[in-house]
Order: C-alpha cells, then structure tokens, then sequence
C-alpha cells in the first residue's frame, strides 16, 4: 500500500465512525420523536420506520451503477449532503408530510453512505490488507454506532422539542463535518467503466445475475442478515421480554455484551480468520448462532432460575457478536473479489440491497412469530442457522482457490515466478 493510499484509508476510517455515529445518535429515538413529542401517533412512527427501509430498497440499485460510473467518493458526498438535509428538516418538522419526507432523504442517504464507503476500501487496499481494512470499518461502526447512542440519550428530553431539534442539528452538523474530511481524500485511480451508454444500469445488474457465485453468496447473505441482524431489535428482544421474562435493564445488558464481545474479539478473530478458508468461516458462524439459538432456547424454557435464564439470554447476544466478528473481514472482502474489474461499486450496492431487504423482512416475520410461537420461532432459526452452514458449504465448491484462499494468491505468484496480482475488484 502506497503512502497516498494509506492517508486516504484513514479519511475512510474516519468516515465509516462518523457516518454510524450519525445513526446511532437519532435514530434510537425516532420512534419516540415522531409519536410522543411531535404528537403525530404509533402509526406515523412505524411508517417513519418503514420509509427509512423503503427509501434504502429505492436507491441501492442506482447507487451501485452511479458508483461505478462516477466513482465512489461523488457518490458519498452527494449521501452526506442529502442524509443532512434529511436530518436538519426532520428536526424542524412538525407535520406527518413533512417528517416522512425528511426520514425518506436521512434514510436514503445513509443507505448510499455505506456501499460507497466499502467501494472506496476497496479501491484503496490490496487483496493482502483488505480484510483487516474490513475489520477496522465494522469495529469502528460499532463503537460509533454506541457512541452515538450513548451521547444522543444524555441530549434528549422527551418533555422538550428544542432538545430533539438540537439532536438532529447536530447529526445534520456530523455529515456536514464529513463532508470537509472526506473532500481531502485523494482516491487512487481506480478501473471504471468508461463510455458506457447511459442506459446499460440494466446489462450491470444482469452481468451481475450471470455471475453464479455472487447469486449464492447474495443468498447466503440474505439469510445471515435475517436469522441475526433482523432479529436483534424485533422478534430476539420481543422473545426474551414475553417468554424468558428477561427485565428491560438485562435486554440492555445483553446488547452491550453483543458490543463487547465484537469490540474485544475483533482483531483476535481477525488472526484466526485471516488463514482459513471463507466459505468455512462462515459455516462456522451459522454453528456458533446455532447453538446461541440453543441458548435462546434454555432461557425461554423455565426450568432453571431467573438468573440463569438471565444468563443464557446474555449469551446469546454475545455468540451473536462473535459470528458478527468473523464476518466482517470475511464477506465484504468476498463480495469485492468476485466483482469483476471495476464494477466493486455494482457489487457492494447489490449486497447492500440483500441485507436491506433481509432487514426489512426480518422483523416483520421474527416479531409477531416470537409472540405468538415462541417455541417454533426458536426453532425456526435455529434451522435458518444450520442452513447459513449448508449454504456457506457449498457455495465454497462455487469459489475459485484464491477467492476462498486469498493468502494463496501470493503463493501461486511466487510459484509462478510473476509479480503480486491484485484482486479482481481493485
């Protein structure tokens, strides 16, 4: 990695922490914002919620052929400018029409942020650095995701507009600032698609289709996003409260264990994952949330004491975390190694879109399934668990050696007596 490389992965990094403490400083408390102090009712709320989903699914399929047409970093900026917006007007809103049109651009915009920020890691590591670039965004997304849920619950008052309004300000104030750091990064020049007719968005995203190996990995992701990440808000913590009679303050118990764990094992994982296979990786994980399910499921029982239950509970989220520590330097690298030259952009925008809709369809099935069946919902995703196994299994007879072993990639060069060759993607 060049020094002109490394200085713009740091602007990067900078930009992934920022971007989700921006996140993590409003949206905690949206739901709240939009029913109790702007008086609008539950089901305004909700569809403040849905919007967010809905205007992410809108503009990801866009966002991966403008990124590949224009280059991630205009991309970014014009995200960053249009979730500030979204965020200053949501603060000043005071009618339903008004705060779901501005939900629908905060929402928009950091559904770009993110496959343009993964685009320009790749454009600015090697295959040899990529994935510790990976696990470095997904710890500092985290921590600034807590950060900013830490520091917005100690601004807000919810006897009080102004102090919703300050938040908002200063979140659309975030965005502005990242703009500034992230107008100073000098992108390396990066393969892109030039001269393409304006209306081949449809010819990238049947390429994309063709490409079998990305098809199941876009699969596998949808299910990984839905039995883990769709679950953690809705149907996990519905679960836990209903069934396992688990206190409010224990659920926040909980979730800090799942920070914790990714937090403390991120880089210890790193070193483990770095030399092992990915589609092997990722098999391990669906074991690992397969017996947190197990977990889930001796808290739910009531044979043992509330303490244990307490503590199973808690382990579930922590076994979630550490399947969530695994992944991160496992499938974004993944994604950019099997996107052809050039179209990373296309790639991670797709990839995007899986995990937005497995979010979006996650919660809508987990919570009213854990409601009403808890001891099937447990059991369901126990399944859905055992199939991320079986889906990483075979989609590893679909990967070529380097894409499953990339650390082959510089045995095979000095095999082959040449000079170091550079991923597909970057």
């Amino acid at each position: 990695m060049t020094r002109a490389m490394g200085a713009a992965m740091r602007r990067i990094h900078v930009g992934n922490a920022l971007s989700a403490f921006g996140l993590g400083f409003t949206v905690p408390y949206l739901y709240v914002y939009v029913a109790q102090v702007r008086g609008l009712g539950a089901m305004t709320a909700g569809l403040v919620l849905a919007v967010f989903a809905v205007a992410a699914l809108v503009v990801l399929p866009f966002a991966g052929r403008a990124i590949v047409r224009r280059g991630p970093l205009p991309v970014l900026l014009a995200a960053l400018v249009t979730a500030a917006v979204g965020a200053l007007s949501l603060g000043l809103a005071g009618t339903a029409t008004a705060v779901l049109l501005s939900a629908a651009a905060l929402g928009a915009g950091q559904a770009v942020m993110q496959p343009a920020l993964a685009t320009m890691i790749v454009d600015c590591s090697t295959a040899d650095t990529r994935s510790r670039d990976f696990a470095l965004q997904f710890f500092l997304q985290n921590l600034g995701l807590g950060i900013g849920g830490l520091i917005g619950g100690h601004l807000v008052d919810s006897t009080r507009v102004d102090s919703f309004t300050l938040l908002f300000s200063i979140e659309a104030a975030v965005f502005l600032g990242l703009i500034a750091v992230m107008a100073t990064v000098r992108m390396p020049r990066a393969p892109r698609v030039e001269g393409a007719p304006a209306g081949t968005a449809r010819s990238g995203w049947k390429q994309l289709l063709g490409n079998r190996a990305m098809v199941q990995l876009s699969v596998l992701g949808f299910v990984l996003f839905f039995a883990c990440y769709g679950q953690f808000d809705s149907g996990l913590s519905a679960y836990g409260v209903e069934k396992a009679g688990i206190s409010t303050s224990a659920l926040g118990t909980a979730l800090a264990a799942n920070t914790l764990m990714i937090v403390v094992a991120q880089f210890a994982v790193l070193k483990f994952v770095e030399r092992r296979r990915r589609s092997r990786v990722i098999a391990a994980v669906g074991l690992i949330w397969a017996v947190a399910w197990v977990a889930a499921g001796y808290a739910g029982l009531g044979h043992g004491s509330q303490e244990m239950a307490t503590a199973a509970f808690v382990s579930t989220y922590a076994l979630f975390g550490l399947g969530e520590a695994m992944l991160s330097p496992t499938l974004a690298p993944l994604v950019a190694d099997l996107a052809p030259r050039g179209m990373a952009g296309q790639y991670n925008s797709a990839f995007a879109l899986v995990k937005q809709l497995a979010l979006a369809v996650g919660p809508a099935v987990g919570g009213p399934l854990a409601a009403s069946l808890p001891a099937p919902y447990v059991v369901t995703f126990l399944l859905f668990s055992l199939g991320i196994t079986f889906l990483a299994l075979r989609l590893g007879r679909r990967l070529t050696a380097v894409q499953d072993q990339p650390w082959r990639r510089k045995s095979l060069v000095v095999a082959q007596g040449g000079a170091p060759v550079e991923s597909m993607a970057g």
